[in-house]
C-alpha cells in the first residue's frame, strides 16, 4: 500500500473514531439530561411529601461586595436619568435577573431566570439593600423559572416553560436546599410537549383579586403562528393567558385570552380589578411598526381576541395574513390595546403603584418595563415607562419614567425587565444584562 492510500485509510479510521466518540458523548449527554429529569421527578415527589431529597448540593451565592458591583455603580448608576427627586441604587446583584417577587415579612425578593436558577435576594438588617442573594430550592432542576409570583398569603408560586410549582410557607423553608415544593401542573402538562419551544418561553403569573386563581400568560413560539397552529393554540391559551386553582384538588383551568402574540408581563388593577398585560409585536416589519401594546382585557373568556396572527401589533395587518379575512369569531371579539408603544421595544413586566413613597401622581399608575429591541436597527427601549389612568380606569397618558441604559451609540448598558413594588414602597427593576436590581426611591426636594 503505497503512503497516499494507507494515509486515505488512516483518515477514514480517524473518522470513524471522531463519529463513535461524538455518539458516546451524545449517549451520554441524552443519559445524564433523562437521569436529571428522573432525578427531578423524584425529588419533587419527595418534596411534596415533605421528605428530604438526600441530594447533595450545596446553593450558589453571589458575593455583593466585588469590583463588578462599583462598576454598575460607576458607569450606569450615573447615566439613569428620572423626574427630579427620584434616586436609583442597586438593591442586589443577581445574574440574569429577570421577573420578581416581593415576600411580605422577610424583606426577600425571589427573583427568576431564563436559565435554571432562581435567586433569593434578602434583606436581612433592614436597610433597604439585599444583603444576601442565594439559590432558592437548589434540589429542584428548574427549567426556564422566569415567572415568580407570591400571594398575599405567603404563597410562591414559579411558573416554568412547561410546569408550575407551588412553595408553600416559602419565608419559612427558604433557608433549606429542600424547600416544599408542589407541581400545581405537572412537568409537560402546561402545553403539550411537541409544542415546546427555545423561544418565547418565558412565563409570567399573577394570582387574580376576585377569584384568588393563578393567572399565566403563554407566550407562541413563532414570530407569526401559522393558521395550523390553529385551533389547538386557542384551545389550550398558547399566544393567549390561561387560569386555573392555586391549590392541588380539581384544576378547572380555563383559556381566559386569545389572539395575543406573547406576553411577559401582567398584573390587575387593584382598584377594580381589570386585568392588564403587555405584549410583543411582531419582528421582521420595520424599524418603525408595528407598535408594542399595553392592553386591558375586555372581559375574561376564551372567545376574547386581541389580533394575532391577524395583527401585528395595534392594528396593523402581518404580512401573512394580510390579504386573509380575520373570521367572524375573532373581529367581533376583538380588544383592541390601551397603549400603542414605540415599535420593537419589547415592553415587558408591569405593575400598579400603591406605596406611599412616590408622589400622589403615581398612585395607581402603571410602571412597566422596556426590554429593549434585538434587531432594529435603530436601537430602542431599555426604560422604564409610567401610564398614568383616568378615572374610569382606562389609559390617559404614557411617558418614560426612568432612562439612560442605552448609550447615544445605541450600546444597551442594561435592559431592564421587570418592576416590583418593594416593601418600603420603592420601585425594584430588574435588569437581565446588567445583572442587577436596582431600587429607585424618592425624597421631596428640598
Amino acid at each position: 500500500m503505497n503512503f497516499h492510500r494507507r494515509g486515505k485509510y488512516n483518515l477514514i479510521f480517524f473518522k470513524r473514531k471522531i463519529i463513535t466518540l461524538l455518539s458516546s458523548l451524545l449517549f451520554a449527554v441524552l443519559t445524564f439530561t433523562n437521569a436529571n429529569s428522573a432525578g427531578d421527578e423524584e425529588a419533587i415527589k419527595k418534596l411534596s411529601s415533605f421528605k428530604k431529597t438526600g441530594i447533595d448540593v450545596v446553593a450558589d451565592v453571589i458575593d455583593q461586595n466585588t469590583k463588578y458591583r462599583a462598576n454598575i455603580e460607576k458607569n450606569i448608576l450615573p447615566k439613569i436619568k428620572m423626574p427630579q427627586g427620584f434616586k436609583i441604587e442597586i438593591f442586589a446583584v443577581a445574574p440574569d435577573a429577570r421577573h420578581m417577587a416581593v415576600s411580605r415579612n422577610k424583606g426577600t425578593v425571589w427573583i427568576g431566570t431564563r436559565k435554571t436558577r432562581v435567586w433569593q435576594a434578602t434583606d436581612r438588617d433592614m436597610d433597604n439593600v439585599a444583603d444576601t442573594v442565594e439559590q432558592f430550592a437548589p434540589t429542584v432542576n428548574f427549567d426556564i423559572p422566569n415567572g415568580p409570583c407570591y400571594s398575599a398569603d405567603g404563597h410562591l408560586y414559579i411558573a416554568e416553560r412547561n410546569r408550575v410549582l407551588w412553595f408553600p410557607a416559602a419565608e419559612y423553608f427558604m433557608e433549606s436546599p429542600d424547600t416544599v415544593a408542589i407541581p400545581i401542573i405537572d412537568q409537560g402538562d402546561l402545553i403539550p410537549v411537541e409544542e415546546e419551544s427555545y423561544n418565547h418561553t418565558a412565563r409570567v403569573c399573577a394570582i387574580g383579586p376576585k377569584d384568588n386563581k393563578l393567572y399565566v400568560s403563554l407566550g407562541q413560539p413563532f414570530n407569526v403562528a401559522g393558521p395550523d397552529k390553529y385551533p389547538l393554540y386557542d384551545q389550550v391559551g398558547i399566544g393567549g393567558m390561561i387560569r386555573f386553582n392555586r391549590f392541588p384538588g380539581k384544576l378547572e383551568r380555563e383559556v381566559v385570552a386569545i389572539g395575543i402574540r406573547n406576553s411577559v408581563g401582567h398584573a390587575f388593577n387593584p382598584k377594580d380589578g381589570s386585568l392588564w398585560f403587555t405584549d410583543n409585536q411582531v419582528d421582521g416589519m420595520g424599524d418603525e411598526t408595528p407598535p408594542g401594546e399595553l392592553n386591558k382585557a375586555c372581559a375574561l373568556g376564551p372567545k376574547v381576541w386581541y389580533g394575532h396572527p391577524y395583527t401585528g401589533g395595534g392594528e396593523v395587518r402581518t404580512n401573512e395574513y394580510k390579504g386573509k379575512t380575520i373570521p367572524k369569531e375573532y373581529a367581533d371579539n376583538y380588544c383592541k390595546p390601551q397603549v400603542e408603544m414605540i415599535a420593537h421595544a419589547a415592553d415587558l413586566g408591569m405593575m400598579f403603584y400603591t406605596g406611599n413613597m412616590f408622589p400622589k401622581k403615581y398612585h395607581n399608575a402603571i410602571f412597566s418595563a422596556q426590554h429593549g429591541s434585538w434587531n432594529a436597527i435603530k436601537p430602542r427601549g431599555a426604560r422604564v415607562m409610567v401610564t398614568y389612568l383616568d378615572k374610569k380606569g382606562n389609559a390617559k397618558k404614557t411617558e418614560p419614567f426612568a432612562e439612560g441604559w442605552m448609550t447615544e451609540m445605541g450600546t444597551y448598558l442594561g435592559r431592564p425587565v421587570d418592576v416590583q413594588q418593594y416593601v418600603d414602597g420603592s420601585l425594584l427593576v430588574s435588569d437581565d444584562k446588567a445583572g442587577v436590581v436596582y431600587r429607585i426611591t424618592y425624597n421631596s426636594p428640598a
